[in-house]
């Protein structure tokens, strides 16, 4: 019974947890496209308007929300689209095997946010704090 409860009491934190390291990561790579930090051996940013600048414009303004848990779920959603259209345009033609591709983080990252998008946020998301608040609204204004 202690176990059942303890991942009861955890499952919800851990899921809060994965979604700020994935953005967190997700964010960084979006930075490093736009704005050049941190510094790319290239050194070069995509070019404007190009599939990989937009890439990196999701990267960046869906990766702030999701960091802070807000809007979560469409959030998520869309980054895992993002990341499962960049595997199959970008990855697979060059070998269908992940590791040699190098698509195994797009579609690791692709699932992780699908998960993300039908879990929600976690317990320490603004979603959360959103939800708690239109009950207690609603409570109160009845």
């Amino acid at each position: 019974m202690k176990t059942q409860t303890l991942a009861a009491e955890w499952a919800p934190r851990l899921l809060s947890v994965l979604r700020i390291v994935a953005a967190l990561i997700f964010l960084e790579h979006g930075t490093q496209k736009l704005f050049g930090f941190p510094p790319r051996a290239s050194g070069m940013g995509p070019e404007t308007f190009s599939l990989l600048w937009f890439a990196a414009v999701i990267e960046v303004v869906g990766g702030v929300p999701l960091l802070l848990g807000l809007f979560t779920r469409p959030v998520a959603f869309l980054m895992s689209g993002e990341m499962a259209f960049a595997y199959w345009l970008s990855h697979a033609p060059r070998n269908p095997f992940p590791a040699l591709n190098g698509g195994d983080a797009a579609i690791l990252y692709c699932f992780v946010f699908l998960y993300i998008a039908a879990a929600g946020g976690g317990a320490w998301s603004l979603d959360r704090t959103r939800e708690r608040g239109a009950v207690g609204a609603g409570v109160y204004s009845s």
